[in-house]
C-alpha cells in the first residue's frame, strides 16, 4: 500500500466533499473499456512489442537484438535506460533513420559492460508508454575454483560429507560424482548424493578410501562440463583397545549409533514456494545401521502426486497447490534410535491480474475518469502508479487521487490525455500495465471508405462496415436507397461498432445503403453498395461407392456457381477432413479433371470419406461420400491343432480382417515332408462363417497345416503354418482304380491300374494282390503280390473273358475287399473276309457298298469296323489313261453298308471290304467291279470378250479340264446391262454344237451397250456352272475412228489371240498338276483301336483314306467337302439333299451326313486341295 493510500485511510475527514463522496464516485463510473482508436486519429503511444524478460546471453550466442515497438499518432519517439540511469545504445542501425521502432544490437564485443535491467520508453506529445524492466544475463563461464583439498580420515562406522560447491551457470545443471576414469560411483540407501550436489555417507567402510572422488557439473546448454579436484577419503579400522603389535588383521564393529540428520540442520525448516514449481524436501541421515527415511503429512495424507526419490531421502509434490501448504515430517530411524524434522510448506505467488488489465479510455471534456488496477498475489503486491513514466501525485485541488489500487480523475481535461502506468509487484515478480487515457471532443470521422462494394451469395450473410471515430460516441443509422426505414426486420442488425449485418440475404436486398453518425460535434455519411449473387451449389454430388483394391475409383463433384465468380471457383478434396495434396509432383496418385477426383490403385489406406468443396471468393459448400474398398481377406490368425488322434486333428482359427467383403469360405492347405516336401495342397474347404475343421488325414505322415480365406475379391494369404503333427501307421484305406485289362499279343493279357497316391500309402511296404481267372469257369483266383502297377500274364487263350481284382497291402494291414473288373486276353487279327459285297450307284461321285459281316469268332478281338477300299482302273472318256490312286474309308463298329463319296463321273472302279480289330486287319473281300455314271463337266477354265463391233462381239474360251462324259457342246446365255441402273434385260440363249468350238461372234446386238455373257459347257447329261463375262458394244463415233486404223491396228488383234491362246494352255496344265496332287495321310491300323464312343461318332462317321498298304497315297480326301458346285448332274443334286444335314458322319443305314453338303449348290460335292490328317 502507498503512503498515500494510508493517508486516505487515518485522515479522511479533512478531505473536501469530493474526497467524502469518493464510493459514491467508484460506484457512478463505470469500467473501462479497451481503446481502439483508428491511427488516422492523434493518441498516445500504444507498446505492440518488446523483448520478453530475461535475456540470457550465452557465450555461444551471435548478437543480441532488443526489441521495442510501438503504435501512435504522431509516431513515437524512443529512449531506454539501464538500472534506472538513461541509456544510449552502443549501435543502432544507421537504416532505422524514420525511428519507426526502438530496436538496438548488442554486439558481442559490449556484452560484459551491458549488463543489468533495461526499460524502454516511447513517446509522442500526448504522452509515454514503457516496458516493464527486461534483465539482461550475461552469465560466466562456470568453473571450479583451484584448491588443494586434503584427505578426509575418519574411522569405520562414521559418517563422511564431500563437499561440491558446484559453480553457478545457466540451467539446467547436473551434478555427477565420478572416478579419474569416469565410473560412477555407486550410490544407496547408505550413500547418495543431495540436492546441494555434496556427497553423503550414512556411515563409513573400508571399501569407501579411495582417491578420486570427482565432483562434475555439467550445463547442457552450453556444453560444458567442469571437474572438482579429485578427493581423498581414508577410512580407518576399529582395533580393539587391548591389541598388541603382534596382533595380525584384529578389528572390531563399530558401535550402534542412533540416526542424526545431515540434511537439513535443526528440528524444523520453513520451506516457500511459489504456486505450480515443484517442492522438494530433503532428509539425509547418518547414523550405524544404515538408517531409513519415513514421510508423512501432519494431520493428512500425501498428495497423490508424491513421489518418494533418492532411496526415501527426497520428497516431490509436482505443480505445488494452495492446497499442499502444511507441516510435513520424515522420521530417520535404525535399530539403535529415530530422529525427525519437521517443515513448514508455505505456497506463495506472483502478481497476477484479478480478471484483465486495466483498458484504455476515450472520455469526453469534463466526464470523471476510475483506472482500476485490480491484482492478486501471496504476499499481497505493491502497486506503483505512473503517468507517462512518472511518478503519479495527488493534486492539491483533490482533482486526481491516487488511493492504492485506483486513480480517479474529476472534470477531465484535454491535458490529462497520456499513458497511465500501473505497476504492479512483491517477491516472486512484477506486472506492468499501460493505459492509454483520452480526454476529448471530435464530431463524428468516417473511417470506412465511401462507395465500398459488397458482395454476397443468396441466403449467405454479409456485414457492411461503418468504421466511426468521434467524442462523444455517434448515433449511427442505416438507410437503403436514401430511402429511410427501409432497414427493418430480424434479418437487419446494426452492431456496436456501426457495422450493418444481413442475414439470410435475398437478391432484393442489392442496392445502396448510407451510414450516417451523429453526435454533439457534427454529422456524417458513407455509402455502400451490395450486390447479392448466386450461391455456388454441387448439381452433381459424390456417392456413396465400394471398389476392389488395386483399380481406380472416380468421385464426380459438378458445380453451378455464379456466372461472376466463375474465375474464382476453387474445387478442394478433403480425405476424413485432412485436404489431400492434388500437385503432379507432390502425389500421383489422385488426379483432378472438370468436376472428378481420380484415386488411382487404391488399396485399403484409401477408404475413408471424401468431401468435395467447391469455393469460390464468396461462399464454400461441400458434398461427402464414403469410399469402401474392397480386397482380399487377411490370413487367418491363431491357428491351433487340439484334439490330436492317431489320424484325425481339430483346427481352429482366427478369421482376419475380411477388408468389406464377407468371407465365403476357408481353405485347409496340408504339407507334408516324406512325399512332397514345401508343396502345398488342398485338403480341406469349411464355410465362411465357421472357424474351426475337422480333419481326417492319411497315415504315417507328418503334417502341418496353414488357412487362407476366400471372399468374393478373391484367395487372401495364406497363415503361418502350425507345428508338425505326424499321424500313426494304418492300413490303406482303398484300392486301386481304373484297372486296364489289355493284350498286345494273341496269347497275353496285360493288366494295369492307377497306383495310389503316397501319401495314401498309410505307411511303409505298399504292395498290390491281383487275382484273376477266366469267367464263368468257376476256376480257383490266381493270385500275385507286386510292388509296381502292371502285371503280365503270358500264354493265356486268344481273346478270353477273365474277372480280374486287385487289393492294395502294406506293412500295416490290407485295403478293403477289392471290386471285381472283368476284360479279354489279347487279340489277333481277323480270319474271315465279308462276303456278298454290292455296289449300288447313288449318283455320279457317290455310292453306296453293303457286305455280309464276318462271324463274330472269326474277329477274334473287339470288333472295331470295316474298311473299304476302291481304285479308279481308268476313265471311260479316255480309257489310254492309267489307272488311279488307291482309297479306303473306315466304317466303325459292326455294320453291313457305308456310303462313299468323292468319285470320278464315268469312271471304273473296283472294290473290295475287310473287317478290322485292334490288333489289325482281316483279309479282304473278293474284286468288285463298277463303273460311275456320265455327269456334267466343269465349269470352263477361261472366257474372254474381244474383236466388238458396233452391233457384235467375239467370245473366245477354253474347254472344261475335266468334262465328266461326253462333251456335246456349250449353252451361251446373254443379257443386255444398264450401266447406270445395273438393271439386266432379259436372258437369250444360244446352243452352241460341236465339242471342239471354242470361239463364237454374237451379231445384232445394240451398239454403244453393256453385255453380260454366261457360257456353260454340256455333256449328254446337262450342263456343268456358267462362267460370266462382261463386253461392250462400240458406238457410232469409235468405229469411224477404229476404221481408219484398221490397217495400222491388225497386228495388235493378232497379238491379243496369240496371248489368250498361250494363257489357255498354261491354265489347262496347272489344272492338270492339280489333279495329280495332294496325298491323304493315313493312320495305321494297328494304331487305330477304333472305339465309338470315344470318337464322339455313329456307326458311319469313321472316316479314314488309306491304300491296301495303309500308307499315305496321291488324291483329294473326301473328309472335308466344300460348298462350290464344281460338276455334278441334276442326279447328284437330287439324290444328296437326304445327306446334307449332318456334321460329317454317316448314319445307321450308311448314308453321308455333314460337310458333304453344298452351301452355295446344295448336294454338289467337290474335292478339296489338300491332305486332310484324319
Amino acid at each position: 500500500m502507498t503512503k498515500r493510500s494510508a493517508d486516505l485511510k487515518g485522515g479522511g475527514a479533512m478531505r473536501s466533499p469530493w474526497s467524502l463522496g469518493l464510493a459514491l464516485l467508484l460506484a457512478l463510473i463505470s469500467r473501462a473499456t479497451c481503446l481502439d482508436i483508428p491511427l488516422e486519429v492523434e493518441q498516445p503511444p500504444t507498446i505492440t512489442s518488446h523483448t520478453p524478460s530475461p535475456v540470457i546471453v550465452l557465450p555461444i550466442d551471435d548478437d543480441i537484438t532488443m526489441r521495442c515497438e510501438a503504435r501512435g499518432n504522431p509516431p513515437p519517439v524512443y529512449r531506454w535506460t539501464r538500472d534506472g540511469e538513461e541509456f544510449i545504445p552502443p549501435y543502432i542501425p544507421t537504416k532505422n533513420t524514420d525511428h519507426s521502432n526502438g530496436n538496438f544490437v548488442l554486439y558481442s564485443r559490449h556484452r560484459a559492460t551491458l549488463q543489468g535491467k533495461y526499460r524502454c520508453y516511447a513517446s509522442n506529445k500526448l504522452g509515454t508508454a514503457m516496458t516493464e524492466e527486461i534483465e539482461l544475463m550475461i552469465p560466466r563461464v562456470p568453473r571450479f575454483p583451484k584448491e588443494v583439498i586434503g584427505p578426509v580420515v575418519v574411522d569405520v562406522g562414521q559418517p563422511v560429507i564431500l563437499k561440491c560447491n558446484p559453480p553457478e551457470g545457466v540451467a539446467p545443471r547436473e551434478i555427477y560424482w565420478m572416478s579419474i576414469g569416469l565410473q560412477h560411483i555407486e550410490q544407496d540407501e547408505r550413500v547418495s548424493m543431495g540436492n546441494d550436489g555434496n556427497l553423503y555417507f550414512s556411515n563409513a567402510l573400508e571399501t569407501d578410501s579411495r582417491q578420486d572422488y570427482c565432483c562434475y557439473a555439467s550445463f547442457a546448454t552450453i556444453r560444458t562440463i567442469v571437474q572438482k579436484t579429485p578427493m581423498t577419503v581414508i577410512v580407518k579400522s576399529l582395533k580393539p583397545d587391548n591389541e598388541s603389535d603382534n596382533t595380525v588383521n584384529s578389528t572390531i564393529d563399530p558401535p550402534m549409533r542412533i540416526p542424526n540428520l545431515l540434511v537439513p540442520p535443526g528440528v524444523q525448516t520453513e520451506v516457500v514456494l511459489i504456486k505450480g514449481k515443484e517442492l522438494e524436501l530433503e532428509c539425509i541421515a547418518e547414523g550405524f545401521p544404515t538408517p531409513k527415511v519415513e514421510w508423512i503429512k501432519m494431520g493428512e495424507h500425501l498428495p497423490a502426486r508424491t513421489k518418494i526419490k533418492n532411496y526415501g531421502k527426497l520428497l516431490t509434490i509436482s505443480k505445488i497447490e494452495k492446497k499442499d501448504y502444511g507441516k510435513y515430517m520424515c522420521r530417520a530411524e535404525n535399530t539403535a534410535g529415530a530422529t525427525v524434522h519437521y517443515f513448514d510448506v508455505i505456497v506463495e505467488e506472483p502478481p497476477k491480474w484479478r480478471t484483465e488489465p486495466p483498458q484504455g479510455q476515450l472520455v469526453v471534456v469534463g466526464s470523471d475518469i476510475s483506472i482500476k488496477c485490480s491484482v492478486l498475489g501471496i504476499p499481497p503486491p505493491d502497486i506503483t502508479w505512473k503517468r507517462n513514466g512518472e511518478i503519479l501525485k495527488d493534486e492539491p485541488s483533490n482533482r486526481i487521487l491516487v488511493l492504492d489500487d485506483t486513480v480517479l480523475l474529476h472534470n477531465a481535461r484535454p491535458e490529462d490525455t497520456g499513458v497511465y502506468q500501473c505497476e504492479v509487484s512483491n517477491t516472486h515478480g512484477s506486472l506492468l500495465a499501460n493505459v492509454n487515457i483520452m480526454v476529448m471532443t471530435m464530431g463524428p470521422l468516417m473511417l470506412t471508405r465511401d462507395k465500398q462494394e459488397y458482395a454476397v451469395v443468396q441466403g449467405g450473410d454479409i456485414i457492411m462496415n461503418c468504421s466511426v471515430f468521434s467524442s462523444p460516441p455517434p448515433e449511427i443509422s442505416w438507410a437503403k436507397d436514401e430511402t429511410p426505414g427501409t432497414i427493418e426486420g430480424e434479418r437487419f442488425s446494426v452492431h456496436r461498432n456501426g457495422s450493418l449485418q444481413i442475414i439470410s440475404a435475398e437478391k432484393e436486398d442489392s442496392g445502396e445503403y448510407e451510414c450516417s453518425a451523429i453526435n454533439t460535434e457534427g454529422k456524417s455519411a458513407v455509402t455502400a453498395v451490395l450486390e447479392v449473387k448466386d450461391s455456388t451449389k454441387i448439381r452433381d454430388p459424390p456417392q456413396d461407392m465400394q471398389i476392389i483394391s488395386g483399380t481406380t475409383a472416380q468421385l464426380r463433384c459438378q458445380v453451378d456457381c455464379d456466372d461472376t465468380l466463375v474465375k474464382t471457383l476453387e474445387m478442394i478434396w478433403l480425405k476424413d477432413g485432412e485436404e489431400i495434396p492434388l500437385a503432379f509432383m507432390e502425389n500421383f496418385k489422385y488426379l483432378v479433371g472438370v468436376g472428378m477426383l481420380q484415386i488411382m490403385n487404391v488399396n485399403q489406406s484409401d477408404q475413408g470419406v471424401y468431401t468435395c468443396i467447391a469455393k469460390t471468393s464468396l461462399d464454400q459448400t461441400n458434398a461427402s461420400a464414403t469410399l469402401t474398398v474392397l480386397d482380399i481377406p487377411d490370413a487367418p490368425v491363431e491357428v491351433e491343432m487340439s484334439e490330436q488322434k492317431g489320424r484325425s486333428v481339430r483346427l481352429s482359427w482366427t478369421p482376419g480382417s475380411d477388408h468389406n467383403s464377407t468371407v465365403t469360405e476357408f481353405i485347409v492347405e496340408f504339407e507334408e515332408n516324406q512325399w512332397e516336401p514345401g508343396r502345398w495342397k488342398e485338403l480341406q474347404k469349411v464355410p465362411g462363417n465357421q472357424a474351426t475343421a475337422e480333419l481326417a488325414l492319411h497315415g504315417h505322415l507328418s503334417y502341418q497345416f496353414r488357412v487362407y480365406a476366400v471372399n468374393a475379391i478373391g484367395p487372401g494369404p495364406p497363415s503361418e503354418p502350425t507345428e508338425r503333427f505326424r499321424t500313426l501307421p494304418t492300413g490303406p484305406d482303398r484300392n486301386p482304380e481304373n484297372i486296364k485289362i489289355q493284350g498286345h499279343l494273341p496269347h497275353q493279357m496285360e493288366i494295369s491300374w492307377e497306383p495310389l497316391l503316397p501319401i495314401e500309402h498309410n505307411g511303409p511296404g505298399l504292395e498290390y494282390k491281383v487275382s484273376y481267372r477266366r469267367l464263368g469257369l468257376g476256376e480257383v483266383w490266381k493270385e500275385h503280390l507286386v510292388r509296381r502297377h502292371l502285371l503280365v500274364v503270358k500264354n493265356t487263350p486268344t481273346f478270353v473273358p477273365y474277372e480280374v481284382k486287385v487289393q492294395s497291402k502294406n506293412g500295416d494291414g490290407w485295403g478293403p475287399e477289392p471290386k471285381i473288373v472283368t476284360g479279354y486276353s489279347g487279340e489277333d487279327v481277323p480270319t474271315a473276309a465279308p462276303r456278298n459285297v454290292a455296289v449300288e450307284v447313288i449318283n455320279t461321285t457317290v455310292l453306296r457298298v453293303s457286305w455280309t459281316p464276318v462271324p463274330l469268332e472269326t474277329v477274334r478281338g473287339h470288333l472295331e469296323g470295316y474298311n473299304v477300299h476302291w481304285l479308279r482302273t481308268q476313265s471311260l472318256l479316255y480309257p489310254s489313261k492309267g489307272p488311279g490312286e488307291r482309297r479306303s474309308l473306315s466304317f466303325p463298329g459292326n455294320r453291313s453298308h457305308g456310303i462313299v463319296p468323292g468319285l470320278k463321273p464315268y469312271s471304273e472302279y473296283n472294290f473290295t471290304v475287310n473287317v478290322f480289330n485292334k490288333k489289325g486287319n482281316g483279309p479282304h473281300s473278293d474284286l468288285v467291279s463298277f463303273h460311275t455314271p456320265e455327269g456334267v463337266p466343269e465349269q470352263v477354265p477361261i472366257l474372254t470378250a474381244s474383236n466388238a463391233q458396233t452391233d457384235s462381239i467375239s467370245l473366245v474360251w477354253g474347254p472344261p479340264l475335266e468334262a465328266h462324259g461326253i462333251l456335246i457342246g456349250y449353252l451361251l446365255q446373254y443379257q443386255l446391262v444398264n450401266e447406270t441402273t445395273k438393271e439386266v434385260g432379259d436372258s437369250q440363249e444360244m446352243n452352241i454344237t460341236g465339242p471342239d468350238t471354242t470361239h463364237w461372234q454374237i451379231e445384232g446386238l445394240e451398239e454403244g451397250s453393256l453385255y453380260r455373257f454366261h457360257l456353260s459347257a454340256c455333256t449328254r447329261v446337262g450342263c456343268g456352272p456358267p462362267l460370266a463375262q462382261e463386253g461392250n458394244t462400240l458406238a457410232q463415233a469409235r468405229v469411224a475412228g477404229s476404221q481408219s486404223s484398221i490397217s495400222t491396228q491388225g497386228w495388235l488383234i493378232g497379238t491379243m489371240c496369240a496371248v489368250a491362246l498361250l494363257t489357255l494352255i498354261a491354265l489347262i496344265a496347272c489344272f492338270v498338276r492339280k489333279n495329280k496332287g495332294g496325298k491323304y495321310a493315313v493312320k495305321e491300323k494297328e494304331d487305330l483301336h477304333p472305339d465309338v464312343e470315344s470318337q464322339g461318332m455313329n456307326d458311319d462317321t469313321f472316316c479314314e483314306y488309306s491304300d491296301s498298304d495303309e500308307k499315305p497315297l496321291k488324291g483329294n480326301s473326301l473328309c472335308s467337302l466344300n460348298g462350290d458346285d464344281m460338276g455334278g448332274d441334276s442326279v447328284s443334286r437330287d439324290s444328296l439333299v437326304d445327306y446334307a444335314d449332318g456334321e460329317g458322319e454317316f448314319d445307321e443305314d450308311g448314308s453321308f451326313i455333314g460337310e458333304y453338303s453344298a452351301r452355295k449348290h446344295r448336294g454338289s460335292v467337290a474335292e478339296p486341295t489338300g491332305p486332310v490328317t484324319t
